[in-house]
């Protein structure tokens, strides 16, 4: 069975660390550059990966077997040692090729049709030996010299598993293998350059972009929209027909990618607005049978679903006349308003919407009082603070103050919550943005930052992320940082960012897979990891790999809290149908690029399960905290803040709050009261643009 550790190890220096990845991808008939080999250029001291041109998958020794006779299949490229073969002259222009894995060799029992291929001991047959003939593109064909047939995966298939046989020579896509040689490129492919789009209908756009440049060739084009991969195309492309969302504004861009599985920094981006595919100018109907009920210092309003001429996509709830949240989807027909003042009375409206921002006129106007005490989770929230930039990063000091950071301007702030007063303490030296998501990121500060005050710090610098420490001196930033951990793969998205000490003393960071999944299977980068370091970033001797890696197989952490048992939780934005929340396990596989949340190859032996998920279009939730052993998780696209009881290993009583009162919810935090610090990150959170945001500081009075 596949062991999740035994993924193979690098001795490359931090500096150069590069995956040597290729993605999964069906790329039928396309013409790539030249592979890292040929017939003529096979190196026998080398170790290759074997990647099929129909699939982009590459030949794997099944269930991961060191077994006489086991079956040859093909599977998802991970670069483990039972996907590394080395060619062993044999004479005559042909080879033995070796696993690295179990040390057997790849041989056709039969020279029958359709005979699979399996591994056996190398005793130098005939049916064990191979000859490499070019095919058009740089591929070649393996034939075999028992029978003169080729290696050929069987009925075309592009899935996960599926057999590899022989078959008579027909030089199809399914008969054709890359020969990607380990380790022999490092050096990423050039941005995109010119990205622009045309052809913009209701359903569908054409996006272009200039070529990138690469030192050996491009072999991938990988398009997304706001950080979400929408489509891979071939290297020799320059264009994707997408499909898109009518009403929706997306940003788009394009990353290269190499055959070595290098990935360049993403293009500038292109924001589009997707026109509706008919016109609409009839409101839903008013919604009826609306009731309040209080529960505390809680309302909950339920109605009776309203009907539109092509569809409810949705409601708004008013609190007094003003909107105050609203529900996505026609079903969706009661909201919970948290946070009140106790008796006291309010008057609730709904008012229902379409895809095309028509809104029905609010409905009768049905009132409450609220009660005396708080008998719910959220007693009250108060703004404490506006912001013109996104407040991302955000530590409690000793005696309650806040030390929060500014993405996009890379000043660190001390705020006051008695009075609202800010002061910038300092500016973070050698910050970038990068067009998207980076900045100065997470921070954090140690239980005894009253004897020992650094202030840590994750921020995207111009060539990579890392984490530093500052002093804290008088009430300011002094000195010079203290540079911990360099070489985190930084891209306009998928920077991770958060930071938070453990129990242990130990600095625990989240990195993402900085627009390459890959990288987060490769436990010698650190992208798309759960990271831990001391605090002069030294590597504890009790890590599992020997390196900062704690956990792997993550797509984009942003939440990391720890319980009162001293276990640290995990929030994980999922691609396009699933985040995820963690309980990490030292040394544990999350499964990420193969599976998202519990979708995909999830049945992986090895992969750690998340202990709850939620839809993406309900969730994309960044930050967590954990107060009296109940997990808050601050949602951005879902607009709401989560609440879920801890119990043994298991999340329960999973609970909505404040869904769209305050809009996208980017930090939650405790504070030293006991409640909750929350942020948001309504405007400008896609771009490195100084001061273009409007966000709130949200103190959370907390009850049960």
């Amino acid at each position: 069975m596949r062991d999740p550790l035994a993924t193979r190890k690098k001795t490359v220096p931090r500096s150069r660390r590069r995956a040597v990845w290729v993605v999964a991808l069906s790329v039928l008939g396309a013409v790539l550059p030249p592979p890292a080999a040929s017939a003529a250029t096979v190196d026998t001291n080398a170790s290759y990966v074997l990647v099929n041109r129909n699939s982009g998958k590459v030949l794997d020794v099944y269930g991961r077997s060191t077994s006489e006779g086991a079956r040859i299949a093909q599977y998802a490229r991970n670069d483990g040692a039972w996907q590394q073969w080395q060619f062993v002259d044999s004479g005559g222009g042909y080879y033995r090729i070796r696993s690295r894995h179990s040390n057997r060799v790849l041989s056709f029992p039969s020279t029958a049709d359709r005979a699979g291929l399996v591994q056996t001991t190398d005793t130098g047959l005939t049916g064990q030996q191979f000859r490499l003939a070019d095919s058009p593109g740089g591929y070649v064909r393996l034939l075999n010299r028992a029978g003169g047939k080729a290696v050929d995966v069987l009925d075309s298939s592009t899935a996960d598993g599926a057999q590899v046989i022989q078959w008579p020579d027909t030089g199809g896509a399914n008969q054709q293998w890359q020969l990607v040689r380990l380790g022999a490129d490092t050096t990423p492919p050039t941005t995109p350059g010119n990205p622009r789009t045309s052809n913009l209908t209701c359903t569908r756009v054409t996006f272009s972009w200039s070529a990138s440049a690469d030192d050996v060739a491009v072999a991938f084009y990988d398009v997304y929209h706001d950080g979400q991969l929408m489509t891979s195309v071939p290297g020799t492309a320059l264009s994707a027909d997408l499909t898109v969302v009518p009403g929706a504004t997306w940003g788009l861009y394009v990353n290269a990618r190499d055959a070595a599985g290098n990935v360049s920094q993403a293009s500038s981006t292109v924001t589009i607005t997707v026109p509706q595919c008919q016109a609409d100018t009839q409101p839903p109907t008013t919604p009826t049978g609306v009731t309040a009920t209080a529960s505390g210092t809680s309302v909950t309003v339920r109605w009776s679903p309203a009907t539109d001429n092509i569809g409810v996509t949705g409601y708004e709830v008013l609190r007094d006349g003003v909107q105050v949240g609203s529900t996505s989807g026609a079903g969706a027909t009661s909201f919970t308003d948290s946070g009140l003042a106790s008796n006291t009375r309010y008057e609730y409206r709904v008012r229902a919407r379409d895809a095309q921002a028509n809104r029905s006129t609010p409905s009768t106007a049905v009132a409450v009082t609220t009660g005396g005490s708080c008998a719910t989770a959220l007693c009250s929230v108060t703004r404490v603070t506006t912001e013109t930039d996104l407040p991302w990063g955000l530590a409690t000091l000793p005696g309650g103050q806040v030390l929060f950071g500014r993405r996009d301007t890379f000043e660190l702030v001390r705020l006051d919550p008695a009075t609202g007063a800010k002061t910038v303490v300092g500016r973070v030296p050698n910050a970038a943005g990068t067009d998207g998501e980076g900045g100065v990121l997470g921070i954090a500060l140690a239980s005894d930052f009253t004897a020992d005050p650094w202030v840590y710090v994750m921020h995207t610098s111009s060539t990579d992320n890392r984490v530093v420490r500052i002093r804290y001196t008088d009430g300011a930033l002094a000195g010079a940082p203290q540079v911990l951990l360099t070489g985190i793969p930084r891209n306009k998205y998928h920077n991770g960012g958060r930071l938070r000490f453990g129990p242990d003393g130990k600095l625990y960071v989240a990195t993402g897979d900085g627009q390459n999944g890959q990288w987060a299977q490769d436990r010698d980068n650190l992208a798309g990891k759960v990271l831990r370091i001391d605090r002069d970033g030294a590597v504890p001797s009790d890590n599992p790999f020997g390196t900062p890696v704690w956990s792997y197989g993550h797509r984009n952490p942003q939440g990391l809290a720890f319980d009162s048992q001293g276990r640290l939780w995990e929030q994980e934005f999922g691609n396009s149908v699933m985040d995820e929340t963690n309980l990490i396990v030292r040394g544990g596989n999350y499964g990420w690029p193969a599976c998202e949340g519990t979708t995909g190859d999830c049945d992986e032996p090895g992969f750690v399960a998340p202990k709850l998920t939620q839809p993406v279009a309900d969730a994309s939730c960044s930050g967590i905290a954990v107060v009296r052993d109940a997990l808050y998780i601050a949602c951005l696209r879902g607009a709401r803040l989560y609440r879920a009881e801890i119990s043994g290993e298991s999340l329960t009583n999973v609970q909505q709050h404040l869904n769209g009162t305050y809009g996208r919810l980017r930090t939650v935090e405790p504070s030293a009261d006991g409640g909750l610090w929350l942020t948001t990150s309504t405007r400008g959170d896609k771009d490195s643009i100084a001061n273009n945001s409007r966000e709130s500081i949200l103190k959370v009075e907390l009850g049960r």
